[in-house]
């Protein structure tokens, strides 16, 4: 929502009714991930995108109808095998898309939900999309310490509640489901969950050439990127454009930072220094907390005399199996924005569980890990 969140914000504070078209469930090579939204807005206008133009045209036609009806609607797109351009999704995937009208009385929150997503602040939106008729399209807004809204039983709300939570602090967006008074184990009802939490962090100790190039490329798949070095000669915010830049040793920094609650299980550490004075206490302290990834530049040489340092302070076996080094994937990459793209490669496939083999030479889905419920 947050590509949309502008033009939603503008026809809602003038008191246009919008129709907002979610993408809540995903099967196989869908082109759009859960989340994905797109608007219908005053005049026909229409905004953002759930299927990178494969369904558009149906939701649209979707959209103005529940603008109309203001009941909400919730719409499954697939193909088969010998027709795919006459059902539509083309690349061979299935989406649910739950379309509801947005106005202030249906969507009072928005505006409080429109004030965090501009703070920085974390906060889930969990919507109804399946159920008994007087429940679908209700909403509950929760922040970490407060929630608004309710989905039609005390119950249902506290279970939902907790679990949304548990999702924003994963950084994770998707349906679950649940029995009408909010059991568990239930599937009378689905309930999507959207969590807008605040962006990643990508730590980058050394500030050397290869640390700008992941800085860029980092920033451009979303985190929110630190460059830190003890040297500073070199760290300086000119050399790291886009990023913030610490002067301070990086276990010290590192260790503030987690104190402080500024760093979570999303967090992705790239320790490119390799010298030992700075990396080996770096990464003790890295190796010692649940980030979603910690990773080492150097040689075979430096990684086997990085992992003797690190036995003698006292990191254990199970956390030296953590440590990507040396960091990257084999893309056969030479210079710095090539080394970048093979570290983002390795990040992007330890978070969904790719192998980072070719396609090519694969069976199955592609997206296997995507696929919900």
């Amino acid at each position: 929502m947050r590509e949309v969140l502008g033009d939603l914000l503008a026809w809602w504070r003038a008191g246009d009714p919008v129709a907002m078209a979610t993408v809540v469930g995903t099967w196989q090579s869908a082109p759009r991930p859960p989340g994905a939204v797109m608007l219908v807005g005053p005049g026909g206008t229409a905004v953002g995108s759930v299927s990178g133009g494969c369904v558009e045209a149906a939701v649209y036609d979707l959209g103005l109808a529940v603008t109309e009806s203001g009941e909400p609607r919730l719409a499954r797109y697939g193909v088969s095998d010998d027709d795919a351009f006459e059902v539509g999704l083309t690349c061979g995937g299935t989406i649910e898309i739950f379309v509801e009208r947005v106005d202030r009385a249906a969507y009072p929150q928005l505006g409080e939900v429109a004030d965090a997503l501009a703070a920085g602040r974390p906060v889930v939106v969990a919507t109804v999309v399946r159920g008994p008729a007087d429940r679908v399209g209700r909403r509950l807004v929760v922040w970490p310490d407060r929630r608004a809204g309710g989905l039609g039983a005390a119950r249902l709300d506290d279970a939902v509640a907790d679990d949304a939570r548990g999702l924003l602090a994963a950084g994770r967006t998707g349906p679950l489901g649940y029995g009408v008074d909010g059991d568990r184990l239930g599937d009378d009802l689905t309930v999507f969950v959207a969590a807008f939490a605040p962006p990643p962090r990508m730590i980058v100790f050394g500030a050397i050439d290869f640390a700008g190039a992941l800085a860029r490329l980092g920033g451009f798949l979303g985190y929110r990127v630190t460059v830190c070095d003890a040297r500073p000669v070199f760290a300086t915010a000119r050399r790291f454009p886009g990023a913030e830049v610490v002067v301070d040793w990086p276990h010290r920094y590192l260790t503030g930072e987690i104190e402080a609650g500024r760093v979570d299980g999303r967090t992705a550490v790239c320790v490119l220094t390799h010298d030992p004075k700075f990396d080996v206490p770096a990464l003790r302290v890295a190796l010692g907390h649940p980030f979603a990834y910690v990773g080492a530049m150097g040689s075979r040489r430096t990684h086997a005399d990085r992992l003797a340092r690190l036995r003698a302070e006292g990191v254990t076996p199970e956390q030296l199996a953590r440590l990507a080094s040396p960091i990257g994937l084999d893309l056969g990459a030479r210079t710095p924005e090539e080394t970048a793209v093979s570290i983002a490669a390795e990040l992007i496939a330890a978070r969904w569980g790719g192998s980072g083999q070719r396609l090519s030479g694969l069976d199955g889905s592609i997206h296997e890990n995507l696929d919900r419920y």
